[in-house]
Order: C-alpha cells, then structure tokens, then sequence
C-alpha cells in the first residue's frame, strides 16, 4: 500500500479503530495529519501503551499458580521451565510483530487481527483453524478470569470471617453469586466500543498487577523471614504425598499453568495495531515485548520462588486464595480487591478482538440492518461526547458475559481451566503460526538450517502442550467426581 503522501485515491475511513461502519473521505495529496496511511484515524500507541496492554494481559490470575506450579516441579524444574516459557514467548513474539504489515515492513499492507495475519501469510484451511482455536480460547479465557476474580472476592469475605472468629470457624460459602456480581461489572465495561478506546483501562489493571504481586511477594518473604528457611525441595512435592500418576499428571498441568501465565501472542497484533509510526510498528512492538516479557519474568520468578519458598509442597493453587497466609487481613484485601480491578480490565483487553470480529461478521452479513448498524447518542456528562449506544453491540456482548457466567459456575475449577487454556493456546497461536507466518513471509528454504531450527522449536512445544493438555484434563476429571454445580461452597 503507498503512503498517502503518494496516493491522492479515496480512502476508506472506518468510524472507529476496529469498527466496522465505513464512511470514505478525501485525503489531500499532501498527506493528513489526523490519518494514517491506510485512511484511518492516526493510531497514538507507544512503546509503553503497548507494554501496558501487555502486561495487561500477561500479569494477571496466572501469576498466583505460579508457586503451586513450582512446588509440582522444585527448585530445578520449576524456574527453568519459566526461563523457557519466556524465552519462547519472547522470541515468538517477534517474528509475529514482523507480520503485522505484509511486503515492506514501514509501508506494507497492514493486518489489523491475528486472522488477518494468517489470511495474508498463510490463506486456506488455516484461516478457519486459526480463528477457531484464537476466539475458542478467548472464551475461555474471559472464563478463567470470572473464575478467578470471584474467588478473590470470596477471599475478601473469608478473610474478614477468619479474622471475626479467630479461624475457628471454616467460613464455607459459595462463588456464585460472586461470579454474578463480575459479569454484572463486565455486562457495562463491554459497551466501551473498540480496543483503543481502553486504554486508562490497561494503565489501571497493570499498576493492579504490580500491587496484588508485590504483595504476594512481600507476604512470601515475610513468611520466609519468620520461619529463617526456605521450604520446598530440588524434585517438587515428593512421590508419597501424592502417587506416583498423581505427581506426573501434576508436573504436566504445572507446565500448563506457566504456559497460561505467559500467553498473550492471541491478541498482540490487536495491540500493535494501535501504535503510532514512524518508527516501524514492528521496531515499537518488539522493545515493548522485550520490556513486558523482561518485567513479567523477573516478577513471575519473584512470585513464584518466593511462594514455593514460604510454603514447599504445600504452596496453595491461588498464592492469595489458598489462606496459606491469614494475616495482616487488611492486606490480604486491598491484594485480593487489586486483582478484582486488574481482572475487570484484563477481561475487556481479551475480549475486544473476539467483539470485534463478531460485529464485523454481522454488518457484512446484514449491512442494511438498522438493529446493527445504527447508533444511537446517548448524553452523558454536560462537556463530554455523547455515548454511542449500538443496540446490537448491547445484546450480543451481553450475552456473551452472561455465557462466560453461566460456564465458571459450571465449572468453577481455577488451576485446572488455567492449565487446559494454556495448553490450548499456547503451541498453536504462540508458536506454530507465528513461526509459519515467518517462514512464509521471509521466503526461509525448506530444509534449511533456520528452517530446521525452527521447525524443531515447534516440534517441541508441541509435545509440551500435549503433556499440558492432558495433565489438566485428568485434574478436571477428578474435580467433577466430587463437585456438584451450583451447590459447591467451600
């Protein structure tokens, strides 16, 4: 695509960034200074929005499994596996930002979603597979986070019950109505219409992350200050605590557990579509993921140790959760009230592209539909733009929150759903796509050294995630022997 400096054509101009209502305008042959150079309004990202919608989403309920993960694996396996994960999410993320733009990396045509990266590089079959298994997983995703944001609500109830009755008292109650109370919250925050538009929402949730993690942090210190030694050992927890298939399907779900902890690749090209240019959206998105990966490991590593360290063998599956701490209360709330906040925001910046693309895929099926297309100004506070109400955005992420709901009372099992997505997403959008969208791209020969190399990398995280996959399945398995829906208080 030529730059509008050099192409006086009629433009396409969508209302907003995602959005899909196409008006077309005039661009002067000298350029404009309020578009970009595809006829849209001028993205304003930076290296810093884009590592806060990163670790955004990276920084987020995966983090307190992390010391549960490490116990499964010790000392050893544990903070390797982490390495791993981080340098594979790192360095797969850099060949998928060099997809962003199609052809010449300052001027190409640009790819506004993870599908449409594939459909440039890749086309056919893999298309569908690709966008089956991406806003598959952002389902369960938006599922995972409900979970674990209820359950750090019942936490606040707990705590303070615990606190009342001295701990004599279990404190037994249910998640559900919890579970009501966020998709109430999220039913409001998914009229924000478009991905750009949550930016101060993104900031809010990752200075969240950052506080329930120090805290989580401080808190295994302390733990480990009274007690004057470190807990856990070089193997994990040891076979006669648990058999020995209980002790191999838990290293399998801990690797499950990580790989959750890290994704984000399913919406990193949603996020580099919001950077500004020049430089290169490519040069901006890769500091930003070296940044964000850098940043989350050294937190990850933090948490986790440190956890596993308070605790050994017997490090809770929700660091902040498990009560394995019980005191200062206080504390424990502001923590477990910052991952409420941080997972109200994390929730929107996953679902945003899913939202996006169902919207797209019904004004191109009923474009004459007013119930779609139509607006409605809604008046807001005097000084500010009127809010624009779409009856057909109103409805279908309405429903769409109300499912999320209704599946996580179902199925309310933290680590094992964090270990299934994991599995479920990380081999084939964080690293088989990527690396054939690559390969495709920068025309690598077949059989050739980096071919092979790269070749062997996915290879390998595929049998990880076979492993992760099945480790978490078997963990789900022995939940629904026990569990009743809807009537499970614990």
């Amino acid at each position: 695509m030529m730059k509008m400096g050099e192409n006086a054509a009629t433009k396409t101009l969508p209302q907003q960034h995602h959005q899909v209502f196409d008006i077309t305008i005039d661009v002067p042959k000298g350029g404009s200074k309020c578009f970009d150079d595809d006829g849209r309004l001028k993205r304003t990202g930076t290296v810093w929005t884009a590592s806060a919608h990163i670790i955004t989403a990276v920084i987020g309920s995966g983090v307190l499994s992390l010391a549960w993960a490490i116990a499964q694996l010790g000392w050893i396996a544990g903070p390797a596996v982490m390495f791993l994960f981080s340098f594979v999410i790192y360095y797969t993320s850099s060949l998928l930002s060099d997809c962003y733009r199609s052809g010449d990396p300052d001027s190409g045509k640009r790819n506004y979603t993870y599908m449409e990266a594939v459909q440039s590089n890749l086309g056919g079959f893999k298309v569908k597979i690709c966008g089956l298994i991406q806003y598959l997983n952002l389902f369960g995703v938006a599922i995972g986070y409900t979970i674990a944001a209820s359950i750090s609500m019942k936490a606040i109830k707990r705590s303070d019950c615990f606190h009342e009755n001295k701990r004599k008292s279990p404190c037994l109650m249910s998640s559900n109505p919890y579970m009501i109370m966020f998709g109430i919250v999220e039913i409001l925050f998914s009229q924000i219409p478009d991905f750009d538009q949550i930016w101060w929402l993104s900031i809010v949730a990752a200075v969240m992350s950052f506080t329930y993690s120090t805290i989580g942090l401080g808190l295994g210190i302390a733990q480990v200050v009274e007690t004057g030694k470190f807990m856990g050992s070089l193997t994990g927890i040891s076979i006669g605590a648990v058999t020995e298939t209980q002790k191999i399907w838990r290293s399998f779900q801990a690797l499950g557990d990580i790989a959750f902890a890290y994704s984000y690749s399913i919406i990193l090209i949603e996020i580099q579509d919001t950077i500004k240019s020049p430089p290169s959206e490519a040069k901006t998105m890769k500091k930003a993921t070296f940044l964000s990966v850098a940043v989350t490991t050294l937190f990850y590593m933090l948490c986790g140790c440190m956890g596993y360290a308070a605790f050994g063998d017997a490090a809770p599956g929700n660091l902040l959760t498990g009560f394995g701490f019980y005191n200062p209360y206080w504390l424990l709330d502001i923590a477990n009230a910052a991952i409420v906040i941080h997972l109200v925001g994390a929730y929107q910046v996953y679902c945003q592209p899913l939202f996006a693309f169902i919207e797209k895929w019904a004004v191109n099926k009923w474009p004459q539909s007013e119930f779609i297309t139509k607006d409605i100004k809604v008046p807001t506070i005097p000084g500010f733009k009127p809010f624009n109400l779409n009856l057909f955005r109103l409805v279908w992420r309405t429903l769409f929150v109300i499912a999320t709901t209704v599946v996580s009372m179902l199925l309310p099992f933290f680590n094992d759903i964090v270990g299934i997505l994991g599995a479920f997403g990380f081999w084939p959008l964080t690293v088989y796509f990527p690396i054939e969208m690559y390969v495709a791209q920068k025309q690598i020969p077949k059989w050739s050294s980096r071919w092979i190399c790269l070749q062997v990398l996915s290879f390998a995280c595929l049998i990880i995630s076979i492993a992760a996959a099945s480790g978490s399945i078997a963990g789900v398995v022995l939940d629904l022997k026990v569990y009743r829906p809807f009537k499970t208080t614990y």
